[in-house]
């Protein structure tokens, strides 16, 4: 039976969840088609969401085969939404080119002969003239007719109307623009503060520049002091202190490396597909942690990214391979785990992640209702691991997570999410201190959102949409706690 709170609890999320949808559905019906499709889609991305976490607040619990079929689910309709969503956008933007094209060809009659660009405004572009001239050539009605230039840091923004899809088109006004004037400048396609596409074109001397020296020898210093802190860690596990006792090194270094194999896993996922996309990384800047070994790392992207499917497969590789790496230890250490085994943990541990609870749960059995559970190190390890990887995937500034949310969401829509995700840390701080050191963090180094790819208009498709919702699903069980009543259902203490 549900208490009063609980059944509170669940009504307020079900309230809160019908307003947004119906919120949304108030705002999609304007859209036609379009809109309904669209707006469904992200009814099934709110769906496993709702029904885990409002059954959870509830004190309902949905097994690990439950939660993997709803993800599946979900990710099979908003896959199948998304195709029919593109059908219907196509034939939108088949009626709308026709129309254009028409508007176009009245306009250009309509004219003096002048330069389809449009007047400059009274702030000439920095631009030679020679060269702009040039870059005004390689608009055209058939892929973005060119209105208006105004002058925008050490370039231009070209306003105007989008003629075609927005990957076709960036391609072929890069194409043109290399061809004429090589590798001078960078063509961006971007969205306007008005939401209408415009083109900047900047000089590629602002392109990202590699790392100095200086730079260098400083990521060197942090990947010692984050070996130091892995050694430490580990040895407050084994009940002492590294740095005050390092002849116990030998003691200390199965763990520490534990920690430090997941790290560089993490690292190793973001090179790999960097690497095939042909994106250059500066060296990982590795933040060291005493409590829990490291942060995780600082990298930064050293070459222009083409598109947001590029961003969200290097931002995602990271925390995958790192996570993969956390999960198979955690596994593979509670398999291992025995009556003998070298950590003897309190129950409660296993109370303070829904994952690792979860999981313990189904391995361990009925012997986590012992007061005090034998676990092999290797759960440590991997606990840890889920522990970085998951605060790397919090959805915020240049952190992995906010990189993940700008490429599938945008811009605007990762701004907001750095914002509630400071808000909640510093709630969440005022009685846990890595919260309040990750918070920190954040602020200071990290809340920039990630600079605009080349191509900023064309969304990932529905696949990396669905892996992306998954990889913030296991970010949130993996922080989220089991309260006290339903972890006694569960058999945990």
């Amino acid at each position: 039976m549900f208490t009063l709170s609980e059944t509170s609890i669940l009504a307020a999320i079900l309230l809160v969840a019908l307003g947004i949808l119906g919120w949304g559905f108030y705002r999609a019906r304007p859209f036609g088609k379009l809109g309904i499709l669209a707006w469904l889609q992200s009814v099934v991305l709110m769906t496993p969401w709702l029904l885990f976490f409002g059954l959870f607040a509830a004190g309902i619990y949905i097994n690990i085969a439950g939660i993997l079929f709803l993800m599946v689910t979900s990710a099979g309709l908003y896959v199948y939404l998304g195709r029919q969503l593109r059908a219907a956008g196509q034939d939108a933007i088949l009626k709308q080119r026709a129309t254009e094209k028409l508007a176009a060809d009245s306009l250009l009659e309509a004219n003096s002969p002048q330069p389809t660009v449009g007047e400059l405004k009274p702030e000439i572009p920095p631009i030679p003239e020679e060269d702009l001239n040039a870059i005004k050539g390689i608009f055209g009605i058939d892929t973005f007719f060119a209105t208006e230039t105004i002058a925008y840091q050490d370039g231009a923004i070209f306003k105007g109307n989008l003629r075609g899809e927005p990957e076709e088109v960036h391609n072929r006004l890069t194409a043109s623009l290399q061809q004429r004037l090589g590798e001078q400048y960078r063509l961006f396609l971007v969205e306007n503060t008005d939401g209408k596409p415009v083109v900047i074109v900047l000089p590629s001397r602002n392109d990202p520049r590699p790392m100095l020296l200086s730079q260098k020898a400083f990521a060197g210093i942090l990947l010692i002091a984050t070996i130091a802190t892995n050694l430490e860690a580990a040895g407050l596990l084994l009940n002492f202190d590294f740095f005050g006792n390092p002849g116990r090194f030998q003691e200390a270094l199965p763990i520490g490396t534990g920690i430090f194999a997941i790290l560089v896993a993490h690292e190793i996922g973001h090179w790999l597909l960097a690497k095939r996309h042909q994106i250059r990384l500066s060296w990982p800047f590795f933040l060291p942690a005493v409590q829990i070994g490291s942060f995780g790392a600082i990298t930064r992207f050293e070459s222009l990214l083409p598109n947001r499917k590029v961003l969200f497969d290097i931002a995602l590789a990271g925390p995958a391979a790192g996570g993969i790496v956390s999960l198979v230890m955690l596994v593979t250490g509670l398999l291992l785990s025995h009556s003998g085994s070298l950590f003897q943990l309190p129950n409660q541990f296993f109370q303070g992640s829904i994952l690792v609870g979860s999981l313990a749960r189904v391995v361990l059995g009925s012997a986590l209702q012992s007061s005090l559970v034998s676990v092999h190190p290797l759960v440590i390890i991997g606990w840890l691991g889920l522990i970085i990887t998951a605060l790397n995937l919090m959805p915020a500034g240049q952190l992995d997570g906010g990189r993940v949310v700008q490429a599938i969401y945008g811009r605007k829509t990762a701004g907001r999410a750095t914002i509630a995700t400071l808000i909640l840390l510093a709630l969440v701080s005022l009685g846990n201190m890595i919260a309040m050191y990750w918070a920190i963090v954040i602020f200071f180094l990290q809340r920039d959102q990630e600079r605009p790819s080349l191509n900023e208009i064309t969304e990932p498709d529905d696949a990396r949409a669905a892996l992306g919702l998954l990889a913030l699903f296991l970010m949130i069980t993996t922080l989220l706690p089991l309260t006290p009543g339903l972890a006694g259902r569960l058999g945990i203490g």
